[in-house]
């Protein structure tokens, strides 16, 4: 490692007119076909205020968490029921529709938590299997094991809007700022969070590391929520938020269904990264450490080509 090594630029922006996006706020229940009506119609009305891209939350298609019962409903991505109504939904609407995510079926075992990008026609133009898993045990006695109904997925995507290029991650995959950076610097200019924190910690922390990740990235941050107290007994935060690149938060939404509109200026991105080139000013380096440890994400000395 030398002082003359350049720093990883990032990808070209890909950024074309103003254009208004929506998030839709659900509060699901365990039906999948209740949710799809109750998403279906906030959908429409958010189409009708004029939102050309619409993003609903995290399980959108069943909030459901016991293990037996979700896979006594789940489908393979081929016939899951909710997928093909929202497909005829884009189309028929002519707008690009991310469902946050719906539980589908990977394996005989295990359902994967995958996001789908819909196209105005139709088509699924990109989807994205949440990386990082929900397993933790939160102070006010909550556990949560996601990894026991799901596989975790292992590759990050972007895929791009006719106004700018979009990255995909799902709720807890907020905890990891890498990820965001890595979204960033292959150029996406806006990350979708569709999700369903939970109360406890929305209330501590999703403000706060949304537009923490908004203004590390420079990019616009939509994050989708699952908002109240569910059939199951699940309460979660709410508060869907629509953030600028500045950290600005442009539009806020209750606890209640519903859903919020914004204007998404692409401009804006590449003038707040002029502002602060911190993507540009990145340098790779190593770090020092006993050589007995290991850490994610690093490269052992010797391994590296």
């Amino acid at each position: 490692m030398t002082d003359t090594q350049p720093a990883a630029t990032p990808r070209k922006l890909h950024l074309g007119s103003p254009f208004r996006a929506a998030l839709v706020q659900m509060r699901a229940g365990k039906s999948v076909a209740a949710n799809v009506e109750a998403a279906a119609a906030l959908i429409r009305e958010a189409a009708a205020a004029g939102a050309t891209y619409i993003q609903t939350p995290e399980m959108t298609g069943t909030m459901e968490e016991n293990r037996q019962a979700l896979f006594a409903v789940l489908h393979e991505e081929e016939t899951d029921p909710a997928l093909k109504a929202f497909r005829d939904l884009a189309a028929e609407l002519k707008v690009h529709l991310h469902i946050g995510s719906l539980a589908i079926r990977a394996s005989e075992h295990r359902a994967a938590n995958r996001a789908f990008l819909l196209g105005p026609d139709g088509a699924i133009e990109a989807r994205y299997d949440k990386i990082h898993m929900f397993d933790v045990d939160l102070p006010n006695g909550d556990v949560y094991r996601e990894s026991e109904a799901y596989r975790p997925g292992e590759l990050a995507v972007v895929a791009d809007l006719p106004e700018i290029r979009l990255g995909f991650t799902i709720c807890y995959d907020l905890r990891f700022p890498a990820l965001f950076r890595a979204l960033a610097e292959a150029g996406a200019g806006m990350i979708a969070v569709p999700a369903a924190f939970t109360q406890s910690t929305g209330e501590a922390h999703w403000h706060i590391l949304l537009r923490a990740r908004a203004i590390e990235t420079g990019t616009y941050v939509l994050a989708a929520a699952q908002g109240g107290t569910h059939e199951n007994g699940r309460k979660t935060f709410g508060h869907s938020l629509i953030i600028d690149p500045w950290g600005t938060i442009l539009a806020e939404a209750g606890t209640e269904p519903g859903f919020i509109v914004a204007e998404i200026d692409p401009a804006k991105v590449k003038a707040v990264r002029s502002r602060i080139p911190s993507l540009e000013n990145g340098r790779r380096f190593e770090l020092v450490i006993p050589a007995d440890e290991s850490r994610l994400h690093l490269v052992p000395p010797g391994d590296a080509a």
